[in-house]
């Protein structure tokens, strides 16, 4: 780089010459002043000065340029626009919904649970809980004995008591039997199976029938077995309380009974 004194020096060369370009066009002035010049006096130093200022003002002729040149920013100096307040509250809105997405969906399942046990509650209290029909479907013979109603005599006691008067006992006390197992399975709806026994058949009516029809099944199965496997001799009054008993005990129901005494 050129020292100041270097540089003045230039200048001072630079102003000469152009003051001595310049003469030839300066005028009668200029021809005025010329026996100075001839005389041998050079420029004074305010001369000088303000030739150095025009030499300095004039781009060209400056010992220094500026030049203005393009070139590529790094992106750390570039400096980012500005991002409106709601844009940016929206995107924050957006991050924290995806880092909650799986707390949102849990919590929406846990209250929609309530809302659906909260219905059920109140369901069940107005209307109360539905009873599922019976699917029991009555056997059509326990063991070799038919119990299907329509082989039955719409009268069983009047018919085994007309069996046992003419002497066909065992026949009398077959059709009562066949009959309390109808009547158990189809009247009843107890599930009397295909291979009930007799003391099958009086655990069931133990458990299902109310006092009255539960003792004469008792009664009605003792004497069927006394008669049957003991070869037991029975008397006819027995008989007899077993035929006209059988309907009132055996041929209505417990829900039909309370449903008849509730019209009267």
């Amino acid at each position: 780089m050129p020292s100041p004194m270097r540089t003045e020096a230039r200048l001072c060369v630079v102003a000469l010459t152009a003051l001595l370009l310049a003469a030839p066009s300066v005028g009668a002035d200029a021809v005025q002043e010329a026996p100075v010049a001839a005389r041998g006096e050079g420029p004074g130093p305010a001369e000088i000065a303000r030739a150095i200022e025009i030499i300095r003002a004039d781009p060209n002729l400056a010992p220094e340029r500026t030049i203005k040149t393009l070139r590529w920013k790094n992106a750390a100096e570039k400096k980012p626009y500005g991002t409106p307040a709601w844009l940016a509250w929206i995107a924050g809105l957006f991050r924290w919904l995806e880092q909650s997405a799986r707390l949102l969906v849990w919590g929406a399942a846990i209250m929609l649970a309530g809302l659906l046990v909260v219905y059920i509650v109140r369901l069940v209290r107005t209307y109360g809980v539905p009873q599922r029909e019976d699917q029991f479907v009555a056997p059509t013979h326990v063991r070799d004995l038919d119990i299907r109603p329509e082989t039955l005599p719409r009268d069983i006691g009047a018919a085994a008591r007309a069996l046992w008067d003419r002497g066909e006992r065992r026949a009398s006390l077959a059709l009562l039997y066949r009959g309390l197992l109808s009547r158990l399975a189809h009247v009843h709806r107890i599930a009397i199976r295909d291979s009930s026994t007799e003391g099958d058949c009086l655990e069931l009516a133990a458990r299902h029938l109310t006092t009255p029809p539960r003792e004469y099944t008792s009664r009605l199965v003792c004497v069927w077995q006394r008669s049957v496997y003991g070869r037991e001799d029975v008397e006819a009054a027995t008989v007899y309380a077993l035929c006209d008993e059988f309907a009132a005990a055996l041929d209505v129901s417990p829900r039909e009974s309370i449903a008849a005494g509730g019209a009267a």
